[in-house]
């Protein structure tokens, strides 16, 4: 789908797709060496219970004790991107508006639904952070991430929270709000946001993009609204066996743990980065989650280089508000970030050589 030049249904996982496969993966916002064993060892031993059809009771009853909120608060999702098509097909909205740069399957999946979509373009010379006055009154959905993918910028809740109006439905997408020290900012189990809907991911702290996992946080008449519009049984077993098990006290620790780690990794990618300032590339700072955009001249070229040296990253040319000087790069482990610097150091020389 392409809207103004931007290939809205461009991901990550593209550039690492079939003559990408090997490559080294900056691209994908999925935590690396994940699933760990002890999750993959539980979603296996669900499988003596295919036969049955899902019961997601407990598991649901698991997420919602994870928030503090009752149960009819929650719906579990195939993944975040799910949340996005029920939102857009099951609420009444007359002027939707999606806050970009950002994830760009929620517009998708809006404009498929039917609708009009406005926008509102944060700008780099702001650093990408959220104006609430630059968003229209009359916006009845409001759509937002936080922190935000690409730009890794992480928004004070109480701006967002902002945002609720009557009659409004506030959409907080969180999906990498568990890789943030402390889950500073997260509006998850607020309950005194007039219209607040949230999203969470399971998929990318855990490696479960091919599980497709997720849920939403919301009032229970809009939890209601949302589930009349899912298909029957519409999570697997073996994905509400790793729900359940990833909103548990020692997943939780664990992610915890991983957030601290992410941001040494990250603040070692930064300063790599850096050294690079003078010719002419750019970090958004200070950036909060897993990964940092980065804006550089002739991105496209460095970025074709780097791929002949082993490395994939994200072009950032497909989020509205971006160009094709944008790149993503996810976090990775300091060996990795090493080499891919010595890369990147390669594939500029190349590109403007």
């Amino acid at each position: 789908m392409r809207t103004d030049g931007h290939d809205l249904r461009h991901h990550g996982d593209s550039e690492v797709r079939d003559d990408g496969s090997a490559l080294v993966d900056l691209a994908v916002n999925v935590r690396a060496d994940t699933p760990p064993a002890w999750l993959r060892e539980s979603i296996a031993a669900s499988l003596g219970e295919l036969a049955a059809y899902p019961d997601g009771r407990r598991a649901r009853a698991a997420v919602a004790a994870r928030h503090g909120l009752p149960a009819e608060r929650v719906l579990l999702t195939a993944g975040a991107a799910e949340a996005f098509v029920l939102l857009a097909r099951a609420l009444k909205v007359r002027r939707p508006l999606v806050v970009h740069p950002q994830f760009t399957e929620p517009e998708a999946a809006l404009r498929d639904a039917g609708h009009t979509v406005d926008r509102v373009l944060l700008r780099e010379e702001d650093g990408f952070r959220l104006d609430p006055a630059a968003v229209p009154e009359d916006a009845d959905l409001v759509v937002i991430g936080n922190p935000t993918n690409p730009t890794s910028v992480l928004h004070p809740a109480a701006s967002i929270a902002g945002l609720a109006r009557p009659g409004r439905t506030l959409v907080v997408d969180e999906a990498f709000m568990d890789a943030v020290p402390g889950e500073r900012e997260a509006l998850a189990g607020r309950t005194d946001v007039p219209g607040l809907v949230v999203l969470r991911s399971l998929t990318k702290t855990w490696g479960l993009a091919g599980l497709r996992i997720g849920y939403v946080l919301a009032a229970p008449e809009t939890i209601a609204d949302l589930e009349r519009a899912q298909p029957l049984w519409p999570v697997s077993t073996p994905a509400l066996t790793a729900a359940e098990a990833c909103v548990g006290p020692r997943a939780l620790a664990e992610a915890a743990h991983a957030a601290h780690r992410i941001a040494a990794d990250r603040a070692h990618l930064v300063a790599g980065l850096a050294e690079f300032a003078s010719s002419g590339l750019r970090v958004v700072e200070p950036a909060e989650g897993p990964f940092v955009l980065v804006r550089l001249p002739g991105a496209a070229a460095v970025r074709r280089h780097l791929r002949d040296l082993g490395y994939a990253v994200r072009r950032g040319d497909t989020f509205p508000g971006l160009n094709e000087e944008w790149l993503r790069l996810a976090v990775r482990d300091r060996a990795t970030v090493n080499g891919f610097l010595r890369a990147l150091n390669g594939a500029m020389a190349q590109a403007h050589g």
